[in-house]
């Protein structure tokens, strides 16, 4: 896949695939030599030799090895089986922690990774064969990579520590098949939002609280060339003519992309990572996000088939609480999804992922929320599933909501349940229908059963804070009860906020549902 040298690549024309041996190689060479080493080194291990003087004596053999069969080891590969050798030769004889090795060194100066990538790269680029490259496997590339940086080190006398060496390799793996300094973050399980602000600033959220990395791209058009990566993989764009886009991961999680001439200190990504750490009512209660009385209210909610509305700001949590509430869907149940960027990880097998679909260039094609959550009236649903309420399909859903879809979900960006109500009504004014106040409030009473509040508070910590039951009208009014609500007390040494989740003590009105499931008891408990 590789070429080794300027000479190799003008007398063969095209570029030479080899460098780097195959693991079963290495592994080969290992157990040849393990009895060798055993019987040549041993004894001096026995006497207790310097660990130096033991690698030294090891070095010979496998030089030796290498020469006399003509095994393709690189120089790198050797020095790692004189270390894989020594350190079994040690733990042998010598009983006891054994200093190895890590398979991924410490990371180090950035800058002084960056200038260097900076000089190779074009010079990998030269000597790689792309469309060879692209047929690889990962582990495959990083070996062959791995050598020909070794190589080139060589000959531009540019010298880096293995750490240093492995760090590149790292990168410019990142660089051609992954979205380049941004891998590191999303491998790191501690990272819940990646921000990117233009090229220079990449911030991160860590247990609520938003952090500024050291994490830095080139210039505007390497953010520019990682952000089309991103949407071209789910057949989307991003460019002057559509300069802001949603797309998703391949693992889920969901992206935001907008470019000049909107963004206006560079390209802006926004990605909320995908948790693969699954989320559970019993794990936010054991987390102290809700209560185990709320935990246990809530299941019963998504049983009963009530309609659940899950009102939060950004960032707040709504997505993760409507994944936990689907978990209590019954699997012979039929659901269909809609979302603007699919990012909802529903486990039951009956289920259809609807997703919406921007215009194209000439500004046609566009198939909006709206045209899902109708045509998914016709896919005969046991239930429908919103992603997100943001606009006119408000009406749809409560019409869905009111004609035998019960046990159907959605969220909405609110601050207070009773301003979920509100925002709620305006959305369907956005409808274009002109329809009475009252008449459109009496909708959503019949409609809309449960308002789960949930908050991001200062501390960082995600809680449910509110817990209301939609009651009917009185009047123009819609009534509502408190089930549950979250009461501030303080806060402690660490910084945690404390209090209590309480209930009102009130009779649900969705009691009569909850005997028809037979599940009365087990509320009356919780309440």
């Amino acid at each position: 896949m590789f070429g080794r040298s300027e000479e190799r690549r003008a007398q063969g024309g095209t570029v030479v695939p080899m460098i780097a041996a195959s693991r079963a190689a290495i592994e080969a060479a290992r157990e040849d030599l393990q009895p060798v080493t055993d019987e040549f080194v041993g004894p001096a291990a026995q006497a207790g030799a310097a660990r130096g003087e033991l690698a030294r004596a090891i070095g010979d053999l496998v030089a030796t090895y290498v020469r006399d069969r003509n095994t393709p080891l690189s120089t790198i590969e050797q020095r790692d089986l004189v270390t894989q050798l020594l350190n079994g030769l040690l733990a042998k004889y010598r009983p006891g922690p054994v200093a190895v090795e890590p398979e991924r060194p410490p990371r180090t100066d950035r800058d002084r990774i960056e200038a260097v990538k900076h000089r190779l790269q074009p010079l990998i680029m030269e000597r790689m064969d792309v469309t060879a490259a692209s047929d690889l496997e990962p582990a495959d590339l990083e070996k062959q990579l791995g050598a020909l940086v070794a190589e080139l080190l060589v000959e531009t006398k540019v010298q880096i520590n293995r750490a240093e060496q492995q760090e590149l390799v790292d990168t410019l793996l990142h660089d051609m098949l992954g979205l380049g300094p941004l891998e590191p973050l999303l491998a790191d399980d501690s990272v819940t939002d990646i921000m990117v602000n233009g090229p220079a600033q990449v911030y991160v959220e860590r247990r609520g609280k938003l952090v500024l990395t050291d994490i830095a791209f080139r210039d505007n058009g390497h953010v520019l060339n990682i952000a089309t990566r991103i949407v071209s993989r789910i057949g989307r764009r991003v460019d002057e003519s559509s300069p802001l886009c949603d797309a998703r991961l391949g693992d889920g999680s969901r992206v935001n992309i907008i470019i000049p001439p909107l963004a206006i200190d560079g390209p802006s990504i926004s990605i909320r990572k995908f948790s693969k750490k699954s989320i559970t009512l019993d794990v936010m209660a054991a987390q102290q996000n809700v209560s185990q009385a709320m935990a246990t209210v809530l299941k019963i909610a998504s049983r009963c088939r009530l309609n659940i509305l899950i009102s939060g700001g950004t960032g707040s949590g709504k997505t993760t609480l409507l994944n936990a509430l689907s978990r209590q869907i019954d699997e012979g149940e039929r659901v269909v999804t809609i979302e603007d960027a699919a990012e909802l990880q529903l486990q039951q097998p009956h289920v259809v992922r609807l997703e919406t679909r921007p215009a194209n260039l000439e500004g046609q094609g566009e198939i909006g929320m709206r045209d899902l959550v109708k045509n998914a009236l016709r896919m005969r649903p046991d239930r429908i599933i919103l992603g997100e309420i943001r606009g006119a399909e408000a009406i749809d859903m409560l019409q869905a909501m009111n004609t035998g879809h019960d046990g159907s979900m959605c969220t909405i960006h609110a601050n207070r349940p009773r301003e979920a109500l509100t925002r709620l009504e305006n959305m369907v004014g956005m409808a274009g229908i002109n329809l009475p106040s009252k008449a459109v409030r009496t909708q959503i009473a019949a409609a809309v059963n449960l308002i789960v509040q949930v908050s991001r508070m200062r501390d960082g910590v995600r809680r449910i804070t509110n817990i209301v039951e939609v009651v009917g009208m009185e009047g123009d009014v819609v009534t509502t009860q408190d089930l549950f609500t979250f009461n501030f007390q303080g806060e402690d040494k660490a910084g945690r906020l404390r209090g209590e989740f309480a209930s009102s003590g009130v009779r649900p009105h969705f009691m009569p549902r909850a005997e028809y499931f037979g599940l009365e008891r087990a509320l009356l408990e919780a309440v």
